[in-house]
């Protein structure tokens, strides 16, 4: 037996309204996991955090990688290999999801009230 029109809006609703709350959990989850990616890679070096400073003197914070090069123009460079001309920074190349987590990450550090 098929649902009643009424019940299937019902639950059109019900899924748009759950669905709503979902997005920003979706988000936190992705900037998590871009904490936890550049955590893995970037930390040794440079700082990735709002207030820690960089164990490398050449690595600039991520803090203010952000404010020169918006991170959403950085997923080429994440996708092709993040080159610089220090020559002791490993090349990394990441894939289509993490790099989605990352600029997620890089962008919470941007973001006002931060």
């Amino acid at each position: 037996m098929l649902p009643r029109p009424r019940t299937l809006a019902l639950i059109a609703a019900a899924a748009i309204a759950v669905g709503a709350p979902c997005l920003s959990l979706a988000q936190t989850d992705a900037v998590s996991k871009g904490r936890l990616l550049l955590e893995a890679n970037c930390a040794r070096c440079h700082a990735i955090g709002m207030d820690d400073e960089s164990k490398h003197k050449e690595a600039p914070a991520f803090r203010v990688v952000v404010t020169r090069y918006p991170p959403d123009n950085l997923a080429e460079a994440l996708a092709e290999g993040i080159m610089s001309g220090h020559p002791d920074m490993p090349e990394f190349v990441f894939e289509p999801a993490e790099i989605e987590a990352i600029t997620a990450y890089l962008g919470s550090l941007n973001s006002p009230g931060k």
